[in-house]
């Protein structure tokens, strides 16, 4: 099993990615601009990374 699923991707040169850490339930952003990108946890108004119910 994969630890780490995508759960949305949207555009080609850039590129907007959720994906969902099965063991945590954490929700990171992957934003990829031609060679350039970042992944980092993606967050709530609070500051507090977003969770989702584990796979």
């Amino acid at each position: 099993m994969n630890r780490f699923v995508r759960v949305y991707s949207q555009g080609f040169v850039v590129r907007t990615e959720i994906w969902v850490d099965t063991e945590t339930g954490v929700n990171y952003v992957f934003y990829r601009f031609g060679y350039a990108g970042g992944f980092t946890p993606l967050l709530d108004n609070e500051g507090k990374p977003i969770v989702t119910g584990r796979k």
